[in-house]
């Protein structure tokens, strides 16, 4: 019987596996650090260890679920692949021109991001549609041919198509894709009607090279991945998580790796929301800190938000405008350089600053004894007494005090400060900067931090949230079990999702309703039809209406939820009825947002989008934590913490020790084999029985 499920999640640093036993009901968990020359090896030798050490019979896994911020990167360290660019005659440079708008009116040196296709290779021709996607002139064959080979002969390896009006009619792209492919048999295609069919061309254009870019690198990842995995025998088909919280198949994935970019960090995301509504907490800030990053998202009514773009490589982390635009659908989350690997180093003023460098997994901190030099924050951390070296990642990886200790007193001595004041100082700095990112992604949003409740994962999470959360604001934390591999549990939990979209252009109080009809009905047969290769082992699935709506005269959009349809035809309600809640439910997400409504002016729908999900038919059944009494610590040591001012001699409780019902008020060390959980004296802990752990902050 099929009763297992793999997640696998590559970060920066370490290389997350988790195995789900679902006869048992039980979590299996491993952490390798990540093998960047390839990374599909750190994968393999997890796994393979991870199926040895817990007698994994791979003919019983059912499922194999991953995710991976290696696209981001290359996006980031622009290590893709040579791309060409071919677009309506005259409009070749919109990928440079952009919305002529500074990011930062002030700064007179900035640079906007480069795009990712240079000039000289960008073709094009004379095909041309109007707005309402007919055609003004058609597709010429031989134009076609000789423009792609002179960008292939000029050593481009994938295309972007990018054609006017191609939301409107997609006819022309798909022309130009059949001559390609029969002359060129070997590029790598991207067309934008079919990431990004939405109105906006600057955004379409950017979205597919990214695609283009990083297309030829993920297909040949994902190819070697499969190969490994088949050697160690799991022959379930590899599923991938999307940037939007869902799975997708792999083959969806190789067309379309674009959507993969914030794998990794929606994993995270979706594991939140997964365990607090196990405890009836529907909002919360989801905290995860890795090796490399840490990423901030808001929660509310159980589901992470959910933006329909964001910009990948800005030259400036907090500048709005200073990346690449991408629109595909996505966890709505903030990332900063801010991890376990992140360098500290002395800035031009003299002062002590933190990241966003980071040593990665190669070197890794000084501690690892890999041969990296500087000051890290896990080095920071180790010389506090938050981590202990002979159970750092469950004992996988040794790490070495003395190292730590040498590096953070390198740069103690260039600031005449004591290591101790350093290492503090590094600490504090990390907690300042994910606080600070915090506060404005959540008052952006219009909310406030103290409504929410702090929940923690990563290797970081838990180590870094008692002094964030009194940053913030936030009186609860909340530690789920395995925090450490969290995202790579979220895998696991996360339904089959599937988002399509259209540039339409209509007023729902007037214009007509079996159009609209017609149009969402064709969306969520496209979404349907994506998500029906997981039949077997994701459903049913749920369909969801979004548009993207303005009132008349307004230059930007808001994505509001429409009501369930038919709008047209048997079982529909009456026109009258259905103009009015359409609007009622554009008037009701604008006021949300803004307050309040501008009187006597018509809604207009730009874009019209469809959600399908479809959870797992399988999921783990927890099993609540028996009652028991207070475990003995399984050790002391002296541990720093900033309110004594000095080193604390401090109980370490064992995580798997642990009963329903303990309580216990800080300082204290929780530890599990993926994280430590830091609990100091203003924290009051108590174990429930779901196995999260809830930590109220007391003033004293």
């Amino acid at each position: 019987m099929n009763s297992w499920a793999v997640g696998i999640d590559i970060g920066g640093t370490f290389t997350d596996v988790v195995a789900v036993d679902y006869g048992a009901g039980r979590l299996h968990s491993l952490k390798v650090l990540t093998t960047h020359g390839d990374p599909a090896q750190g994968v393999a030798d997890g796994v393979a260890r991870l199926i040895r050490d817990n007698g994994i019979d791979p003919a019983h896994v059912a499922r194999v679920v991953h995710a991976t911020t290696l696209f981001t990167n290359a996006l980031i360290e622009r290590r893709g692949s040579p791309t060409g660019l071919l677009v309506t005659r005259g409009f070749k440079d919109v990928i440079e021109i952009g919305h002529e708008r500074k990011y930062d009116l002030y700064d007179l040196t900035l640079e906007a991001a480069p795009p990712l296709v240079e000039r000289r290779l960008r073709g094009e021709i004379s095909a041309r549609m109007n707005a309402a996607g007919t055609e003004i002139a058609p597709v010429d064959a031989a134009e076609v041919r000789d423009a792609v080979a002179g960008l292939v002969g000029q050593g481009v390896e994938s295309l972007a198509v990018c054609l006017l009006h191609s939301y409107a009619s997609d006819a022309h792209e798909r022309q130009v894709l059949e001559i390609v492919r029969h002359a060129f048999p070997g590029l790598a295609v991207t067309l934008s009607c079919d990431v990004a069919p939405v109105v906006r061309e600057f955004e379409r254009m950017s979205t597919a090279t990214a695609n283009a870019y990083i297309k030829p690198l993920a297909n040949r990842y994902l190819d070697t991945l499969q190969a490994r995995l088949a050697d160690l025998g799991l022959r379930a088909g590899v599923l991938m998580m999307l940037s939007n919280g869902g799975l997708s198949h792999i083959d969806e994935a190789k067309r379309t790796p674009i959507e993969l970019l914030e794998s990794g960090p929606a994993a995270g995301a979706i594991s939140a929301a997964h365990y607090s509504l196990r405890d009836g907490q529907e909002n919360l800030l989801a905290f995860d800190m890795g090796g490399t990053t840490a990423k901030l998202c808001l929660v509310e009514h159980g589901r992470p938000s959910i933006s329909f773009g964001f910009e990948a490589a800005r030259q400036k982390r907090f500048a709005e405008g200073s990346g690449l635009p991408v629109r595909i659908t996505t966890v709505d989350l903030i990332e900063i350089g801010a991890g376990g690997g992140s360098i500290a180093h002395q800035d031009a003023l003299g002062l002590l600053k933190v990241g966003p460098q980071s040593a990665g997994s190669e070197p890794g901190p000084a501690c690892y004894g890999r041969g990296g030099q500087a000051a890290t924050v896990t080095d920071a951390n180790l010389l506090l007494g938050y981590l202990n070296p002979a159970y750092f990642a469950g004992g996988t990886v040794a790490i070495d005090p003395a190292l730590a200790r040498e590096a953070v007193g390198a740069i103690g001595a260039s600031l005449q400060r004591k290591a101790l004041e350093v290492a503090w100082g590094m600490h504090d700095i990390v907690a300042e900067n994910m606080a600070g990112a915090a506060r404005v992604h959540v008052a952006e949003r219009g909310r406030d931090p103290r409504d929410f409740v702090l929940l923690c994962t990563g290797g970081g999470g838990p180590l870094h949230a008692y002094y964030v959360a009194q940053k913030i604001g936030v009186k609860t934390i909340l530690c789920p079990p395995a925090a450490g591999v969290a995202s790579a549990y979220g895998l696991l939990v996360a339904p089959a999702r599937a988002d399509r979209s259209r540039t339409v252009s209509m007023r729902p109080g007037e214009d007509s309703l079996d159009e609209l009809e017609a149009a969402y009905a064709d969306l969520q047969a496209q979404a349907r039809e994506a998500l029906a290769p997981l039949d077997a082992t994701f459903g049913p699935v749920a369909l969801t209406r979004q548009a993207d709506g303005r009132y008349a005269g307004q230059g930007f959009n808001l994505t509001v939820r429409m009501p369930d349809g038919p709008y047209a035809g048997p079982g529909a309600r009456t026109p009258q009825a259905l103009r009015a809640a359409l609007v009622a439910a554009f008037e009701s997400g604008y006021r949300e947002k803004f307050g309040r409504i501008p009187p006597d002016v018509p809604v207009e729908l730009m874009n019209l989008r469809v959600t399908a999900e479809a959870p797992p038919r399988q999921a783990l059944q927890w099993q609540a934590l028996a009652q028991g009494g207070a475990p003995e610590p399984k050790s002391r040591r002296p541990v720093y913490f900033h309110e004594a001012d000095a080193y604390v001699d401090t109980p370490v409780y064992d995580r798997d020790a642990l009963r329903s019902g303990f309580q216990a008020r800080g300082p204290m060390l929780i530890e599990d084999a993926g994280s430590t959980l830091v609990v100091g004296p203003k924290g009051q802990v108590e174990q429930l029985p779901t196995g999260n752990l809830v930590i109220t902050i007391e003033e004293p």
